[in-house]
Protein backbone atom coordinates (compact mmCIF):
# COMPACT_ATOMS: atom_id res chain seq x y z
CA UNK A 1 0.00 0.00 0.00
CA UNK A 2 0.79 3.51 -0.59
CA UNK A 3 2.31 5.84 1.83
CA UNK A 4 0.20 8.48 -0.11
CA UNK A 5 -3.17 6.36 0.69
CA UNK A 6 -3.01 6.36 4.49
CA UNK A 7 -2.53 10.33 4.81
CA UNK A 8 -4.65 11.57 6.09
CA UNK A 9 -7.95 13.96 4.38
CA UNK A 10 -6.67 17.31 3.01
CA UNK A 11 -7.57 20.16 6.03
CA UNK A 12 -9.85 22.68 4.97
CA UNK A 13 -8.19 25.97 4.21
CA UNK A 14 -8.29 28.51 6.79
CA UNK A 15 -10.21 32.13 6.53
CA UNK A 16 -8.08 34.92 6.31
CA UNK A 17 -9.79 35.84 10.26
CA UNK A 18 -8.25 32.24 11.54
CA UNK A 19 -4.64 33.12 10.20
CA UNK A 20 -5.19 36.86 11.86
CA UNK A 21 -6.24 35.14 15.07
CA UNK A 22 -3.01 32.84 14.57
CA UNK A 23 -0.78 35.57 13.85
CA UNK A 24 -2.33 37.77 17.21
CA UNK A 25 -1.65 34.73 19.34
CA UNK A 26 2.12 34.04 17.99
CA UNK A 27 2.76 37.81 18.26
CA UNK A 28 1.27 37.45 21.81
CA UNK A 29 3.26 34.62 22.86
CA UNK A 30 6.67 36.31 21.55
CA UNK A 31 5.95 39.33 23.39
CA UNK A 32 6.99 37.64 26.66
CA UNK A 33 9.96 36.29 24.73
CA UNK A 34 13.65 38.14 26.55
CA UNK A 35 15.66 39.44 23.61
CA UNK A 36 19.09 37.32 23.13
CA UNK A 37 22.00 39.72 24.51
CA UNK A 38 26.02 40.15 24.33
CA UNK A 39 27.12 38.05 21.17
CA UNK A 40 23.70 35.74 20.94
CA UNK A 41 22.11 39.31 20.68
CA UNK A 42 24.63 40.53 17.99
CA UNK A 43 24.27 37.15 16.15
CA UNK A 44 20.74 37.07 15.66
CA UNK A 45 20.91 41.07 14.46
CA UNK A 46 23.41 39.96 12.01
CA UNK A 47 21.30 36.92 10.65
CA UNK A 48 18.34 39.21 10.36
CA UNK A 49 19.85 41.70 8.83
CA UNK A 50 21.62 39.65 6.31
CA UNK A 51 18.17 37.09 5.52
CA UNK A 52 19.83 34.26 7.15
CA UNK A 53 17.57 31.47 8.21
CA UNK A 54 17.88 30.88 12.00
CA UNK A 55 15.47 29.30 14.26
CA UNK A 56 12.59 31.28 15.48
CA UNK A 57 11.86 33.23 18.77
CA UNK A 58 9.20 30.68 19.58
CA UNK A 59 11.62 27.78 19.16
CA UNK A 60 14.57 29.06 20.24
CA UNK A 61 12.51 29.06 23.71
CA UNK A 62 11.06 25.88 23.36
CA UNK A 63 14.49 24.19 22.70
CA UNK A 64 16.17 25.31 26.08
CA UNK A 65 12.90 23.93 27.34
CA UNK A 66 14.04 20.61 26.21
CA UNK A 67 17.06 21.29 26.73
CA UNK A 68 16.97 21.68 30.71
CA UNK A 69 14.94 18.53 30.94
CA UNK A 70 16.63 16.29 28.68
CA UNK A 71 20.20 17.72 29.86
CA UNK A 72 22.07 15.81 27.01
CA UNK A 73 25.99 15.83 27.06
CA UNK A 74 26.39 15.23 23.20
CA UNK A 75 24.56 17.14 20.81
CA UNK A 76 24.35 16.79 17.20
CA UNK A 77 22.98 19.66 15.11
CA UNK A 78 22.04 19.35 11.08
CA UNK A 79 22.11 22.88 10.09
CA UNK A 80 24.30 25.35 11.17
CA UNK A 81 24.39 28.30 9.33
CA UNK A 82 25.77 30.96 11.51
CA UNK A 83 26.11 29.26 14.34
CA UNK A 84 23.18 31.12 16.22
CA UNK A 85 21.68 28.01 17.15
CA UNK A 86 24.30 25.83 17.95
CA UNK A 87 25.48 29.09 20.59
CA UNK A 88 21.97 28.63 22.23
CA UNK A 89 22.36 25.51 22.95
CA UNK A 90 25.61 25.31 24.21
CA UNK A 91 25.02 29.09 26.07
CA UNK A 92 21.81 26.55 27.96
CA UNK A 93 23.98 23.30 28.37
CA UNK A 94 27.58 24.86 29.68
CA UNK A 95 25.37 25.78 33.31
CA UNK A 96 24.77 22.31 33.83
CA UNK A 97 26.90 19.97 32.28
CA UNK A 98 30.56 20.00 31.96
CA UNK A 99 31.32 17.84 29.54
CA UNK A 100 28.35 19.19 27.58
CA UNK A 101 29.60 18.97 23.37
CA UNK A 102 27.95 20.17 20.42
CA UNK A 103 28.41 18.36 16.66
CA UNK A 104 27.19 20.58 13.73
CA UNK A 105 26.76 20.16 10.20
CA UNK A 106 27.34 22.99 7.59
CA UNK A 107 27.91 23.40 3.91
CA UNK A 108 27.55 27.09 3.54
CA UNK A 109 32.13 27.94 3.68
CA UNK A 110 31.06 31.53 3.94
CA UNK A 111 28.17 30.90 7.12
CA UNK A 112 31.32 28.56 8.80
CA UNK A 113 33.47 31.66 8.88
CA UNK A 114 30.67 33.61 10.62
CA UNK A 115 29.69 30.55 12.72
CA UNK A 116 33.19 29.85 14.01
CA UNK A 117 34.07 33.89 14.27
CA UNK A 118 31.50 34.31 16.82
CA UNK A 119 32.16 30.10 18.76
CA UNK A 120 34.93 31.70 19.49
CA UNK A 121 34.47 34.59 20.59
CA UNK A 122 31.63 33.71 23.08
CA UNK A 123 34.18 30.98 24.02
CA UNK A 124 32.96 28.28 23.35
CA UNK A 125 35.66 26.68 20.54
CA UNK A 126 35.64 23.54 23.12
CA UNK A 127 32.30 23.19 23.00
CA UNK A 128 31.23 23.01 19.58
CA UNK A 129 33.06 21.29 16.77
CA UNK A 130 31.80 22.47 12.97
CA UNK A 131 31.81 19.92 9.95
CA UNK A 132 32.44 21.37 6.46
CA UNK A 133 30.86 19.68 3.70
CA UNK A 134 27.49 17.74 2.50
CA UNK A 135 25.62 16.42 5.52
CA UNK A 136 25.15 13.26 4.28
CA UNK A 137 28.51 12.70 4.32
CA UNK A 138 29.70 14.41 7.72
CA UNK A 139 26.86 12.23 8.90
CA UNK A 140 28.72 9.30 7.84
CA UNK A 141 31.97 10.12 9.55
CA UNK A 142 30.31 10.66 12.61
CA UNK A 143 28.37 7.31 12.64
CA UNK A 144 30.07 6.04 15.66
CA UNK A 145 29.41 9.08 17.79
CA UNK A 146 26.18 8.28 20.32
CA UNK A 147 24.15 11.72 21.06
CA UNK A 148 21.65 12.25 23.49
CA UNK A 149 19.29 14.75 21.47
CA UNK A 150 18.96 15.23 17.71
CA UNK A 151 18.29 19.19 16.29
CA UNK A 152 17.54 18.91 12.19
CA UNK A 153 17.22 22.15 10.65
CA UNK A 154 18.70 21.55 7.07
CA UNK A 155 17.45 21.08 3.77
CA UNK A 156 14.05 20.18 4.19
CA UNK A 157 13.83 17.89 1.43
CA UNK A 158 16.78 15.72 2.98
CA UNK A 159 14.90 15.28 6.46
CA UNK A 160 14.43 11.46 5.75
CA UNK A 161 18.00 10.58 4.72
CA UNK A 162 19.56 12.55 7.65
CA UNK A 163 17.15 10.95 10.15
CA UNK A 164 18.14 7.65 8.63
CA UNK A 165 21.54 8.40 9.86
CA UNK A 166 20.77 9.43 12.53
CA UNK A 167 19.05 6.31 13.50
CA UNK A 168 22.34 4.28 13.88
CA UNK A 169 23.74 7.22 16.46
CA UNK A 170 20.75 7.59 18.91
CA UNK A 171 19.59 5.32 22.19
CA UNK A 172 16.90 4.57 24.15
CA UNK A 173 15.76 8.05 25.78
CA UNK A 174 17.49 10.32 22.62
CA UNK A 175 15.51 13.31 21.72
CA UNK A 176 15.36 13.97 17.66
CA UNK A 177 13.88 17.79 17.36
CA UNK A 178 12.82 18.14 13.75
CA UNK A 179 12.40 21.62 12.96
CA UNK A 180 10.56 24.00 10.16
CA UNK A 181 7.99 20.71 9.27
CA UNK A 182 5.08 22.86 7.82
CA UNK A 183 6.90 24.73 5.56
CA UNK A 184 5.53 28.09 5.82
CA UNK A 185 2.06 25.88 5.66
CA UNK A 186 2.60 24.47 1.88
CA UNK A 187 2.22 21.33 3.88
CA UNK A 188 -1.35 21.67 4.94
CA UNK A 189 -1.89 21.92 1.31
CA UNK A 190 -2.27 19.98 -1.59
CA UNK A 191 0.09 18.97 -3.89
CA UNK A 192 -1.30 20.86 -6.77
CA UNK A 193 -1.90 23.75 -4.94
CA UNK A 194 1.82 24.57 -3.91
CA UNK A 195 4.53 25.95 -6.44
CA UNK A 196 6.00 23.61 -8.87
CA UNK A 197 9.05 24.49 -7.46
CA UNK A 198 8.21 23.26 -3.84
CA UNK A 199 6.45 20.26 -4.34
CA UNK A 200 9.22 17.99 -4.27
CA UNK A 201 9.67 19.36 -0.67
CA UNK A 202 5.91 19.19 0.44
CA UNK A 203 5.64 15.43 -0.68
CA UNK A 204 8.78 14.67 0.89
CA UNK A 205 7.90 16.29 4.44
CA UNK A 206 4.39 15.08 4.19
CA UNK A 207 6.48 11.29 3.57
CA UNK A 208 9.23 12.60 6.73
CA UNK A 209 6.14 13.18 8.88
CA UNK A 210 3.95 10.06 8.22
CA UNK A 211 7.55 7.75 8.82
CA UNK A 212 8.03 9.84 12.33
CA UNK A 213 4.40 9.20 13.71
CA UNK A 214 4.46 5.14 12.32
CA UNK A 215 8.21 4.39 13.21
CA UNK A 216 8.15 1.79 16.10
CA UNK A 217 11.23 3.17 17.22
CA UNK A 218 9.66 6.52 17.86
CA UNK A 219 7.55 8.31 20.05
CA UNK A 220 6.63 11.44 18.13
CA UNK A 221 4.74 14.77 18.67
CA UNK A 222 4.06 17.49 16.08
CA UNK A 223 3.55 20.51 17.50
CA UNK A 224 2.61 24.10 15.81
CA UNK A 225 5.49 26.09 17.66
CA UNK A 226 6.60 28.87 15.23
CA UNK A 227 6.79 27.26 11.28
CA UNK A 228 6.06 23.38 13.07
CA UNK A 229 7.98 21.17 14.94
CA UNK A 230 8.19 17.39 15.27
CA UNK A 231 9.90 16.02 18.65
CA UNK A 232 10.68 12.41 18.53
CA UNK A 233 11.70 10.06 21.77
CA UNK A 234 13.57 7.33 21.08
CA UNK A 235 11.92 4.11 22.61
Amino acid sequence: MKVKELMPAEPEKVSSESEMDYERIRDFIISFSKDDEGILGELHDLAMRDEVPIIRTESRDFIKMLLRIVRPGRILEIGTAVGYSALVMASVMESMRDDVHIDTCEMDSDRIAVAKDFISRAGMDDKITIYEGDAEVSLEGLSGNSYDFVFIDAAKAQYRNYLDKVMEMVHEGSVIVSDNILADGDVLESHFLVQKRDRTIHDRMRDYLYYIKNNERLETAILSVADGMAVSVVK
